[in-house]
Protein backbone atom coordinates (compact mmCIF):
# COMPACT_ATOMS: atom_id res chain seq x y z
CA UNK A 1 0.00 0.00 0.00
CA UNK A 2 2.97 2.81 0.72
CA UNK A 3 4.20 1.88 -2.59
CA UNK A 4 1.31 2.75 -4.32
CA UNK A 5 0.54 5.27 -2.46
CA UNK A 6 4.68 6.62 -3.08
CA UNK A 7 4.16 5.80 -6.82
CA UNK A 8 0.62 7.94 -6.70
CA UNK A 9 2.14 10.76 -4.98
CA UNK A 10 4.68 11.06 -7.78
CA UNK A 11 2.56 10.95 -10.54
CA UNK A 12 0.46 13.85 -9.34
CA UNK A 13 3.15 15.66 -10.30
CA UNK A 14 3.83 14.27 -13.67
CA UNK A 15 2.82 10.64 -14.84
CA UNK A 16 5.66 10.06 -16.85
CA UNK A 17 8.33 10.30 -15.30
CA UNK A 18 7.54 7.27 -12.96
CA UNK A 19 9.04 6.06 -15.45
CA UNK A 20 12.88 7.29 -14.76
CA UNK A 21 12.43 5.91 -11.29
CA UNK A 22 11.35 2.48 -12.39
CA UNK A 23 14.47 2.05 -14.64
CA UNK A 24 16.57 2.88 -11.74
CA UNK A 25 14.84 0.58 -9.17
CA UNK A 26 14.78 -2.55 -11.59
CA UNK A 27 18.42 -1.60 -12.86
CA UNK A 28 20.10 -1.31 -9.07
CA UNK A 29 17.78 -4.08 -8.05
CA UNK A 30 19.14 -6.58 -10.49
CA UNK A 31 22.40 -5.08 -10.66
CA UNK A 32 22.66 -6.03 -7.03
CA UNK A 33 21.39 -9.40 -6.95
CA UNK A 34 23.96 -10.19 -9.83
CA UNK A 35 26.90 -8.25 -7.89
CA UNK A 36 25.65 -11.19 -5.27
CA UNK A 37 26.55 -13.90 -7.36
CA UNK A 38 29.20 -12.71 -9.03
CA UNK A 39 32.50 -14.84 -8.50
CA UNK A 40 34.99 -12.08 -8.79
CA UNK A 41 35.57 -8.49 -7.69
CA UNK A 42 35.89 -7.31 -10.77
CA UNK A 43 32.81 -8.57 -12.04
CA UNK A 44 30.82 -7.21 -9.12
CA UNK A 45 32.59 -3.48 -10.52
CA UNK A 46 31.04 -4.56 -14.14
CA UNK A 47 27.57 -4.27 -12.27
CA UNK A 48 28.12 -1.10 -10.28
CA UNK A 49 29.38 0.12 -13.63
CA UNK A 50 26.15 -0.48 -15.02
CA UNK A 51 24.25 1.34 -12.38
CA UNK A 52 26.54 4.34 -12.14
CA UNK A 53 26.20 4.75 -15.87
CA UNK A 54 22.40 4.61 -15.93
CA UNK A 55 21.94 6.42 -12.87
CA UNK A 56 23.85 9.36 -13.35
CA UNK A 57 23.51 9.19 -17.31
CA UNK A 58 19.56 9.69 -16.24
CA UNK A 59 20.69 12.79 -13.94
CA UNK A 60 23.30 13.83 -16.47
CA UNK A 61 20.92 14.12 -19.15
CA UNK A 62 17.73 15.23 -17.53
CA UNK A 63 19.57 17.79 -15.42
CA UNK A 64 22.73 18.55 -16.64
CA UNK A 65 22.94 18.32 -20.43
CA UNK A 66 21.75 21.52 -21.79
CA UNK A 67 24.74 23.15 -18.79
CA UNK A 68 27.26 21.73 -20.48
CA UNK A 69 25.75 21.90 -23.66
CA UNK A 70 25.44 25.87 -23.39
CA UNK A 71 28.86 26.27 -21.93
CA UNK A 72 30.41 24.39 -24.46
CA UNK A 73 28.44 26.59 -27.25
CA UNK A 74 29.71 29.82 -25.86
CA UNK A 75 32.98 28.88 -26.18
CA UNK A 76 32.78 27.61 -29.66
CA UNK A 77 31.17 31.18 -30.63
CA UNK A 78 34.15 32.37 -28.81
CA UNK A 79 36.14 31.30 -31.41
CA UNK A 80 33.81 31.70 -34.70
CA UNK A 81 33.18 28.04 -34.40
CA UNK A 82 30.13 26.70 -36.08
CA UNK A 83 28.48 24.63 -33.10
CA UNK A 84 24.61 23.66 -33.90
CA UNK A 85 23.57 20.96 -31.18
CA UNK A 86 20.13 21.65 -29.73
CA UNK A 87 19.03 21.97 -26.18
CA UNK A 88 17.22 19.10 -24.60
CA UNK A 89 13.77 20.76 -23.96
CA UNK A 90 12.15 18.78 -21.07
CA UNK A 91 11.35 19.73 -17.91
CA UNK A 92 13.28 18.46 -14.36
CA UNK A 93 12.20 15.42 -12.96
CA UNK A 94 10.93 16.83 -9.21
CA UNK A 95 13.31 15.53 -6.68
CA UNK A 96 15.65 13.34 -9.34
CA UNK A 97 18.85 14.24 -7.55
CA UNK A 98 17.77 13.02 -4.10
CA UNK A 99 16.33 9.65 -5.43
CA UNK A 100 19.40 8.79 -7.38
CA UNK A 101 21.79 9.64 -4.78
CA UNK A 102 19.23 7.17 -2.23
CA UNK A 103 19.53 3.98 -4.75
CA UNK A 104 23.30 4.95 -5.91
CA UNK A 105 24.15 4.28 -2.30
CA UNK A 106 22.39 1.06 -2.27
CA UNK A 107 24.39 -0.64 -5.22
CA UNK A 108 27.28 0.58 -3.40
CA UNK A 109 27.01 -0.83 -0.37
CA UNK A 110 26.27 -3.84 -1.37
CA UNK A 111 29.34 -3.79 -3.90
CA UNK A 112 31.37 -2.83 -0.76
CA UNK A 113 29.86 -5.92 1.04
CA UNK A 114 27.91 -3.55 3.44
CA UNK A 115 24.55 -5.67 3.10
CA UNK A 116 22.96 -8.23 1.34
CA UNK A 117 21.29 -7.30 -1.40
CA UNK A 118 17.50 -6.87 -0.91
CA UNK A 119 15.58 -9.79 -2.53
CA UNK A 120 11.70 -8.45 -2.16
CA UNK A 121 11.07 -6.62 -5.14
CA UNK A 122 8.39 -4.22 -3.92
CA UNK A 123 10.42 -3.40 -0.61
CA UNK A 124 13.48 -2.36 -2.93
CA UNK A 125 10.83 -0.48 -4.54
CA UNK A 126 9.44 1.02 -1.44
CA UNK A 127 13.06 2.14 -0.39
CA UNK A 128 13.68 3.88 -3.44
CA UNK A 129 10.23 5.62 -3.78
CA UNK A 130 9.02 6.41 -0.26
CA UNK A 131 6.83 9.38 -0.56
CA UNK A 132 7.61 11.11 2.62
CA UNK A 133 11.24 12.03 1.48
CA UNK A 134 11.16 11.26 -1.92
CA UNK A 135 11.65 14.31 -3.64
CA UNK A 136 13.20 15.97 -1.19
CA UNK A 137 14.87 14.04 1.33
CA UNK A 138 16.48 13.26 3.91
CA UNK A 139 18.94 11.02 1.80
CA UNK A 140 18.40 7.80 3.22
CA UNK A 141 21.07 4.80 3.73
CA UNK A 142 19.82 0.94 2.20
CA UNK A 143 21.23 -0.30 5.77
CA UNK A 144 19.07 1.95 7.93
CA UNK A 145 15.81 2.32 6.15
CA UNK A 146 15.46 -0.92 4.54
CA UNK A 147 15.70 -3.43 7.53
CA UNK A 148 12.88 -1.10 8.67
CA UNK A 149 10.58 -1.72 5.80
CA UNK A 150 10.52 -5.15 6.73
CA UNK A 151 8.58 -4.64 9.98
CA UNK A 152 5.35 -4.97 11.20
CA UNK A 153 4.38 -2.12 13.00
CA UNK A 154 1.32 -1.31 15.73
CA UNK A 155 -0.37 1.27 16.53
CA UNK A 156 1.41 3.72 18.65
CA UNK A 157 -0.26 6.76 20.15
CA UNK A 158 2.93 8.39 21.39
CA UNK A 159 4.57 7.63 18.28
CA UNK A 160 2.02 8.86 15.98
CA UNK A 161 1.25 12.01 18.13
CA UNK A 162 5.14 12.48 18.29
CA UNK A 163 5.01 12.52 14.19
CA UNK A 164 2.31 14.77 13.86
CA UNK A 165 3.69 17.61 16.31
CA UNK A 166 6.71 17.48 14.10
CA UNK A 167 4.91 17.65 11.09
CA UNK A 168 2.87 21.04 12.74
CA UNK A 169 6.59 22.46 13.48
CA UNK A 170 7.48 21.87 9.90
CA UNK A 171 4.35 23.42 8.62
CA UNK A 172 4.80 26.50 10.44
CA UNK A 173 8.92 27.03 9.43
CA UNK A 174 7.36 26.57 5.59
CA UNK A 175 4.20 28.57 5.77
CA UNK A 176 4.83 31.19 8.35
CA UNK A 177 8.41 32.24 7.69
CA UNK A 178 9.49 30.72 4.78
CA UNK A 179 6.73 31.87 2.42
CA UNK A 180 6.08 34.90 4.02
CA UNK A 181 9.66 36.26 4.04
CA UNK A 182 9.91 34.75 0.27
CA UNK A 183 7.98 37.64 -0.81
CA UNK A 184 10.74 40.29 -0.06
CA UNK A 185 13.35 37.52 -1.04
CA UNK A 186 11.62 37.77 -4.75
CA UNK A 187 11.40 41.42 -4.43
CA UNK A 188 15.19 41.92 -3.96
CA UNK A 189 16.33 39.12 -6.10
CA UNK A 190 14.46 39.22 -8.98
CA UNK A 191 14.86 42.50 -9.72
CA UNK A 192 17.89 43.63 -7.67
CA UNK A 193 18.49 46.38 -10.14
CA UNK A 194 15.75 48.05 -9.09
CA UNK A 195 17.10 47.79 -5.30
CA UNK A 196 19.84 49.33 -3.63
CA UNK A 197 21.27 49.43 0.06
CA UNK A 198 19.12 48.21 2.73
CA UNK A 199 16.29 46.39 0.35
CA UNK A 200 19.09 44.27 -0.88
CA UNK A 201 20.66 43.70 2.70
CA UNK A 202 17.48 42.92 4.54
CA UNK A 203 16.17 40.44 1.36
CA UNK A 204 19.81 38.73 1.93
CA UNK A 205 19.59 38.20 5.49
CA UNK A 206 16.01 36.69 4.93
CA UNK A 207 17.26 34.58 2.39
CA UNK A 208 19.20 33.03 4.98
CA UNK A 209 16.17 32.65 7.12
CA UNK A 210 14.19 31.11 4.30
CA UNK A 211 15.91 28.57 2.72
CA UNK A 212 16.80 27.27 6.17
CA UNK A 213 13.58 27.26 7.16
CA UNK A 214 12.10 25.78 3.99
CA UNK A 215 14.28 23.03 3.92
CA UNK A 216 14.18 22.10 7.07
CA UNK A 217 10.56 22.66 7.69
CA UNK A 218 10.28 20.10 4.84
CA UNK A 219 12.38 17.41 6.69
CA UNK A 220 10.41 17.71 9.99
CA UNK A 221 7.23 17.07 7.41
CA UNK A 222 9.06 14.34 6.02
CA UNK A 223 10.10 12.89 8.98
CA UNK A 224 7.33 13.35 11.21
CA UNK A 225 4.68 11.92 8.65
CA UNK A 226 7.53 9.19 8.38
CA UNK A 227 7.42 8.76 12.24
CA UNK A 228 3.34 8.40 12.23
CA UNK A 229 4.11 4.65 9.98
CA UNK A 230 6.85 3.87 12.09
CA UNK A 231 9.83 4.24 10.51
CA UNK A 232 12.94 6.59 11.68
CA UNK A 233 14.46 8.89 9.08
CA UNK A 234 17.76 10.27 10.30
CA UNK A 235 17.54 13.66 11.56
CA UNK A 236 19.00 16.50 8.18
CA UNK A 237 19.32 19.79 10.17
CA UNK A 238 20.77 20.77 13.76
CA UNK A 239 20.94 24.51 14.03
CA UNK A 240 23.69 25.04 11.66
CA UNK A 241 22.94 28.99 11.83
CA UNK A 242 25.01 27.82 15.61
CA UNK A 243 27.68 26.32 13.90
CA UNK A 244 31.24 28.01 15.26
CA UNK A 245 33.10 26.91 12.26
CA UNK A 246 32.84 26.11 8.84
CA UNK A 247 33.27 22.17 9.11
CA UNK A 248 30.90 22.41 11.94
CA UNK A 249 28.47 24.09 9.92
CA UNK A 250 28.52 21.19 7.33
CA UNK A 251 27.98 18.64 10.32
CA UNK A 252 24.75 20.69 10.89
CA UNK A 253 23.45 21.20 7.28
CA UNK A 254 21.65 18.88 5.01
CA UNK A 255 23.31 16.16 6.95
CA UNK A 256 22.47 13.57 4.88
CA UNK A 257 23.46 14.79 1.38
CA UNK A 258 27.19 16.22 3.51
CA UNK A 259 27.93 12.23 5.02
CA UNK A 260 26.81 10.77 1.55
CA UNK A 261 29.34 13.25 -0.10
CA UNK A 262 31.35 11.88 2.67
CA UNK A 263 31.04 8.88 3.15
CA UNK A 264 30.86 7.68 -0.87
CA UNK A 265 32.85 10.42 -3.13
CA UNK A 266 35.47 11.81 -0.26
CA UNK A 267 36.75 8.63 1.15
CA UNK A 268 36.46 6.88 -2.18
CA UNK A 269 39.24 9.56 -3.34
CA UNK A 270 41.11 9.47 -0.18
CA UNK A 271 39.85 11.31 1.95
CA UNK A 272 42.53 12.94 4.47
CA UNK A 273 44.60 9.69 4.06
CA UNK A 274 47.03 10.87 1.31
CA UNK A 275 49.23 14.06 0.68
CA UNK A 276 48.38 16.72 2.06
CA UNK A 277 47.76 18.73 -1.71
CA UNK A 278 45.45 15.54 -2.79
CA UNK A 279 43.35 15.94 0.39
CA UNK A 280 43.26 19.72 -0.57
CA UNK A 281 42.44 18.44 -4.02
CA UNK A 282 39.78 16.22 -2.83
CA UNK A 283 37.75 18.31 -0.52
CA UNK A 284 37.72 21.17 -3.69
CA UNK A 285 36.08 18.64 -5.65
CA UNK A 286 33.85 17.47 -3.06
CA UNK A 287 32.82 20.62 -2.27
CA UNK A 288 32.39 21.81 -6.54
CA UNK A 289 30.56 18.41 -7.18
CA UNK A 290 27.81 19.35 -4.26
CA UNK A 291 27.53 22.69 -5.94
CA UNK A 292 27.11 20.96 -9.36
CA UNK A 293 24.41 19.04 -7.18
CA UNK A 294 22.49 21.65 -6.63
CA UNK A 295 21.98 22.99 -9.30
CA UNK A 296 23.31 23.58 -13.18
CA UNK A 297 24.62 27.02 -13.24
CA UNK A 298 27.88 28.79 -12.13
CA UNK A 299 26.54 30.66 -9.88
CA UNK A 300 25.99 27.15 -8.33
CA UNK A 301 29.59 26.12 -8.30
CA UNK A 302 30.72 29.78 -7.04
CA UNK A 303 28.96 28.87 -4.06
CA UNK A 304 30.24 25.88 -3.23
CA UNK A 305 33.86 27.09 -4.16
CA UNK A 306 33.60 29.56 -1.74
CA UNK A 307 31.98 27.17 0.77
CA UNK A 308 35.39 24.27 -0.17
CA UNK A 309 37.71 28.11 0.37
CA UNK A 310 36.28 28.63 3.96
CA UNK A 311 36.60 25.35 4.90
CA UNK A 312 40.85 25.39 3.58
CA UNK A 313 41.46 28.38 4.99
CA UNK A 314 39.82 27.59 8.36
CA UNK A 315 42.31 24.36 8.03
CA UNK A 316 45.56 26.69 7.11
CA UNK A 317 44.76 28.83 10.05
CA UNK A 318 43.70 26.68 12.74
CA UNK A 319 47.16 27.36 14.78
CA UNK A 320 46.83 31.21 14.36
CA UNK A 321 43.02 31.37 15.80
CA UNK A 322 43.80 30.33 19.36
CA UNK A 323 47.17 32.65 19.43
CA UNK A 324 44.42 35.71 17.99
CA UNK A 325 42.06 34.47 20.92
CA UNK A 326 44.37 35.25 23.84
CA UNK A 327 45.83 38.09 22.22
CA UNK A 328 42.55 39.67 22.56
CA UNK A 329 42.03 37.49 25.99
CA UNK A 330 38.33 36.27 24.46
CA UNK A 331 39.45 32.95 26.32
CA UNK A 332 38.51 34.50 29.47
CA UNK A 333 35.17 35.14 28.36
CA UNK A 334 33.70 32.04 26.43
CA UNK A 335 29.78 33.48 25.90
CA UNK A 336 32.24 36.53 23.93
CA UNK A 337 34.46 34.13 21.80
CA UNK A 338 31.53 31.46 21.27
CA UNK A 339 29.29 34.78 19.97
CA UNK A 340 31.84 35.91 18.09
CA UNK A 341 32.35 32.37 15.79
CA UNK A 342 28.61 32.17 15.86
CA UNK A 343 28.75 35.37 13.72
CA UNK A 344 31.21 35.50 11.64
CA UNK A 345 30.41 31.84 10.11
CA UNK A 346 26.34 32.83 10.13
CA UNK A 347 28.02 35.79 7.69
CA UNK A 348 30.48 34.14 5.62
CA UNK A 349 27.66 31.76 4.94
CA UNK A 350 25.21 34.27 4.35
CA UNK A 351 27.87 35.89 1.61
CA UNK A 352 27.89 32.26 0.05
CA UNK A 353 24.07 32.49 0.11
CA UNK A 354 23.98 35.53 -2.20
CA UNK A 355 25.82 33.56 -5.35
CA UNK A 356 22.84 31.05 -4.76
CA UNK A 357 19.80 32.61 -4.59
CA UNK A 358 20.94 35.56 -6.97
CA UNK A 359 19.58 34.57 -10.96
CA UNK A 360 23.16 34.83 -12.40
CA UNK A 361 26.74 35.99 -11.74
CA UNK A 362 26.44 39.55 -12.83
CA UNK A 363 23.05 39.84 -10.57
CA UNK A 364 25.13 38.24 -7.80
CA UNK A 365 28.23 40.91 -8.65
CA UNK A 366 25.60 43.84 -8.82
CA UNK A 367 23.90 43.21 -5.60
CA UNK A 368 27.23 42.61 -3.54
CA UNK A 369 28.24 45.76 -4.62
CA UNK A 370 25.06 47.67 -3.77
CA UNK A 371 24.93 45.85 -0.45
CA UNK A 372 25.18 49.79 1.53
CA UNK A 373 24.39 51.96 -0.59
CA UNK A 374 21.93 54.71 0.39
CA UNK A 375 22.38 53.81 4.66
CA UNK A 376 22.46 57.58 5.16
CA UNK A 377 18.92 57.90 3.12
CA UNK A 378 17.79 55.44 5.97
CA UNK A 379 18.98 56.84 8.83
CA UNK A 380 16.99 60.24 7.78
CA UNK A 381 14.12 58.24 6.71
CA UNK A 382 14.46 56.59 10.40
CA UNK A 383 14.34 59.72 12.01
CA UNK A 384 11.32 60.95 9.97
CA UNK A 385 8.95 58.76 10.46
CA UNK A 386 10.21 56.93 13.66
CA UNK A 387 10.08 53.37 15.47
CA UNK A 388 7.11 51.80 13.95
CA UNK A 389 5.89 48.54 12.19
CA UNK A 390 5.85 50.61 8.65
CA UNK A 391 9.83 50.76 9.56
CA UNK A 392 10.35 47.05 8.78
CA UNK A 393 8.51 47.43 5.19
CA UNK A 394 11.24 50.22 4.51
CA UNK A 395 11.91 49.53 0.27
CA UNK A 396 9.30 46.62 0.00
CA UNK A 397 5.45 47.16 -1.39
CA UNK A 398 4.58 45.35 1.63
CA UNK A 399 0.79 45.20 3.96
CA UNK A 400 2.10 47.07 7.04
CA UNK A 401 2.81 44.37 9.43
CA UNK A 402 4.12 41.64 6.99
CA UNK A 403 7.80 41.99 8.15
CA UNK A 404 6.74 42.56 11.22
CA UNK A 405 4.75 38.96 11.48
CA UNK A 406 7.79 37.06 9.46
CA UNK A 407 10.47 38.55 12.46
CA UNK A 408 8.03 36.88 15.19
CA UNK A 409 8.04 33.58 13.98
CA UNK A 410 11.60 34.10 13.30
CA UNK A 411 12.03 34.86 16.90
CA UNK A 412 9.66 32.05 18.04
CA UNK A 413 11.96 29.78 15.97
CA UNK A 414 15.21 31.41 18.14
CA UNK A 415 13.83 30.79 20.97
CA UNK A 416 13.18 26.88 19.77
CA UNK A 417 16.87 26.40 18.82
CA UNK A 418 18.15 28.41 22.23
CA UNK A 419 16.18 25.20 24.29
CA UNK A 420 17.54 22.89 21.70
CA UNK A 421 21.06 23.98 23.21
CA UNK A 422 20.88 21.69 25.89
CA UNK A 423 17.71 19.57 24.99
CA UNK A 424 15.69 18.22 22.44
CA UNK A 425 12.37 19.96 22.12
CA UNK A 426 10.64 17.38 22.82
CA UNK A 427 11.78 16.09 25.96
CA UNK A 428 11.45 19.90 27.43
CA UNK A 429 7.91 19.79 26.45
CA UNK A 430 7.09 16.43 28.02
CA UNK A 431 8.45 17.98 31.20
CA UNK A 432 5.77 20.73 31.12
CA UNK A 433 2.16 20.60 32.42
CA UNK A 434 -0.92 19.43 29.92
CA UNK A 435 -2.27 22.95 29.67
CA UNK A 436 1.24 24.47 28.82
CA UNK A 437 1.66 22.11 26.24
CA UNK A 438 -1.60 22.23 24.70
CA UNK A 439 -1.08 25.93 24.65
CA UNK A 440 2.30 26.09 22.49
CA UNK A 441 0.33 23.30 20.13
CA UNK A 442 -2.54 26.00 19.63
CA UNK A 443 -0.50 28.89 19.07
CA UNK A 444 1.19 27.14 16.34
CA UNK A 445 -1.43 26.11 15.13
CA UNK A 446 -2.85 29.88 14.82
CA UNK A 447 0.01 31.17 13.59
CA UNK A 448 -0.03 28.42 11.14
CA UNK A 449 -3.92 28.87 10.12
CA UNK A 450 -3.89 32.51 10.40
CA UNK A 451 -0.34 33.60 9.50
CA UNK A 452 0.52 31.28 7.01
CA UNK A 453 1.05 32.33 3.81
CA UNK A 454 -1.85 31.43 1.63
CA UNK A 455 -0.65 31.83 -2.30
CA UNK A 456 0.96 28.65 -3.53
CA UNK A 457 4.59 28.30 -2.90
CA UNK A 458 6.90 25.44 -4.18
CA UNK A 459 9.98 24.02 -1.70
CA UNK A 460 13.23 25.47 -2.81
CA UNK A 461 14.65 22.40 -3.00
CA UNK A 462 12.36 20.59 -5.09
CA UNK A 463 14.10 22.13 -8.18
CA UNK A 464 17.29 20.14 -7.28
Amino acid sequence: MLLMASYYFYMCWKAEYIILILISTLVDYFAALQMSKAATQSKRKVYLVVSLFVNIGLLFGFKYFNFFNDSIRTVFDHFNIFYNVPAFKVLLPVGISFYTFQTLSYTIDVYRKKREPEKHLGIFALYVAFFPQLVAGPIERSTRLLPQLVKRYNFDYDRVTDGLKLMLWGFFKKIVIADRVAVIVNQVYNNPQEASGLPLLIGTYLFAFQIYCDFSGYSDIAIGSAKVFGIDLMQNFRRPYFAKSIREFWQRWHISLSTWFRDYLYKSMGGNQTTRWRWYYNIMIVFLISGLWHGANWTFLIWSGLHGSYYLFSYWTRNVRPQLTKLFKLDQVPIIQKTLQVLFIFHIVLFGWIFFRANNFSDAVFIITHLFAGIGEVIVRIKEIGFSPGIFNFGFNLPKHEMLIGLIAISILGIQHLIQRKQSTRIWLSNKPVWYRWAIYYILLFFVLVFGYSEPSEFIYFQF
